[in-house]
């Protein structure tokens, strides 16, 4: 199954914007973009700011009303900054692919972990992986060289099941084995 994503963001660094949601209800925007940086205590830090500058006294609830830097993946308004922080913490450790691997799996960071384990390489099309494996397992007869075609054993790989490829540009398939 090929995915084709887009990893674009206004922000590297994840970020979520919090709002007290004391204001937010007396119709007032009151809040703080808060980098998602290692320290979650800060992050906890900045959230009691937010709540205590609030226009509305005694505000105690807080809601995530926007984000950067995650990817394709979705926060919610309730997700926890624990979750927040786990997800961006793995963004972080893996790059662009980990970030791929986590969209695919809907930020189930388990099964993104499990996919980073089989993940085979960037190729510039479905074709390029599947002659580099049939060259490298076997070595196939000059006379007979022409008549493999790598593009439709690259398609029945990736409609059989047996990789997951992952498209970010034109030229850039990411593959991964499907066990």
């Amino acid at each position: 199954m090929t995915l084709t994503a887009e990893i674009t963001t206004t922000q590297d660094q994840p970020r979520i914007y919090v709002a007290c949601l004391a204001a937010y209800n007396s119709g007032i925007l009151h809040g703080e973009w808060i980098d998602i940086e290692n320290d979650i205590d800060e992050t906890w830090n900045r959230i009691r700011n937010v709540l205590a500058s609030s226009p509305i006294p005694h505000a105690e609830e807080w809601a995530i009303h926007d984000f950067e830097g995650f990817g394709g993946i979705r926060l919610s308004e309730w997700e926890s900054i624990e979750r927040v922080h786990e997800l961006a913490e793995f963004m972080e450790e893996h790059g662009e692919v980990g970030t791929l691997a986590l969209d695919h799996y809907c930020g189930d960071i388990e099964d993104a972990t499990r996919a980073l384990e089989n993940y085979m390489g960037s190729y510039s099309s479905i074709a390029d992986y599947a002659q580099e494996i049939t060259e490298s397992t076997s070595e196939v007869p000059e006379h007979l060289q022409f008549y493999i075609d790598y593009e439709r054993m690259g398609r029945d790989m990736d409609m059989s099941g047996d990789i997951v490829t992952m498209q970010t540009r034109f030229d850039e398939v990411h593959i991964f084995l499907n066990h």
